[in-house]
């Protein structure tokens, strides 16, 4: 049986789709089709069932995927090994949130580097361009707020984030506790510092504590969370922060958290890996020491 079509077989299982699994394998989707075809003639069986939206695997197109499955990415792991032996390392190519990535994922990951794994960090704003690179193989692992969906990816919940909402000392004093008893209408008249126009934190922590949508509009714009707080360390208004990236502002006086909500809004992150891509021992292994370093997250 020809590997090329074993690979595009497992490809369009894990995908669900021909179209997604030709965007990944490179190939056009009646490339793609003709492949599977080819593959169903041989095999003189369906082994998937066309609906409106992608495709289904039969039975028989499951048990070939979880039987070929794990050899195909054997596979792909004994090719890589000949490109690491040029270096004599293996090599871990992580995709993220940059702050995030930046303060846990590879503080974390320090103790295996220093057993010889090699580490290339993405740091990608967009979670969606993460997860698009992961697909598409340039990525091993990626770190995500939000679990995808379909059979492609397997994710596994790594940590929750505490949101806070923060403001220099000077703006802190401006709110009495009458002011903040009247909840949102106090604080939509400072300034907002944030990542971007929609005020994506902002309007989570609203929806979370006041279950509202903001007023406010942003004063100061940056795409990038170490900005926003170094923002509203110098007085630039309030933002919202995960609470990781502002502890020690907090401690020192830099910065006020403003409310303390009985339940303080929280973003889960999430690992995500192709699903069987476990099977690679590096990967593994970095996978399971997350996991492990999150707990004390």
């Amino acid at each position: 049986m020809d590997l090329t079509l074993l690979r595009t077989f497992v490809t369009v299982h894990r995908a669900g789709s021909f179209t997604r699994a030709a965007a990944l394998l490179g190939l056009s989707q009646p490339a793609v089709t003709s492949q599977i075809r080819t593959l169903e003639r041989q095999l003189g069986r369906p082994l998937f069932l066309r609906r409106a939206r992608g495709v289904t695997p039969t039975t028989i197109g499951d048990e070939l995927a979880h039987r070929a499955a794990p050899h195909l990415d054997a596979l792909v792991e004994i090719a890589g090994t000949g490109l690491d032996e040029q270096t004599g390392l293996r090599t871990l190519h992580v995709a993220g949130p940059p702050e995030f990535t930046s303060a846990r994922v590879l503080p974390a990951l320090t103790p295996l580097v220093t057993q010889g794994l090699a580490v290339r960090a993405s740091l990608l704003v967009d979670a969606q361009e993460s997860l698009d690179g992961l697909a598409a193989g340039h990525h091993d692992l990626a770190v995500a707020t939000t679990r995808p969906r379909g059979e492609l990816f397997a994710a596994t919940p790594l940590c929750d984030e505490e949101h806070v909402l923060v403001a220099a000392p000077r703006w802190a004093a401006r709110l009495s506790p009458e002011a903040l008893r009247e909840g949102a209408g106090a604080l939509e008249r400072l300034p907002v510092v944030e990542v971007h126009e929609s005020l994506p934190f902002v309007s989570r922590y609203w929806t979370a504590v006041f279950e509202s949508k903001p007023a406010a509009a942003a004063t100061v714009i940056a795409p990038d969370l170490r900005a926003v707080r170094d923002s509203a360390v110098s007085g630039a208004g309030l933002a919202v922060l995960p609470r990781y990236l502002c502890e020690e502002d907090l401690e020192r006086g830099r910065l006020v958290a403003l409310l303390d909500p009985p339940v303080p809004p929280l973003r889960t992150y999430f690992l995500v890996i192709r699903t069987g891509t476990l099977a690679l021992p590096h990967l593994a292994r970095a996978h399971e020491w997350l996991l492990r370093a999150a707990g004390d997250w």
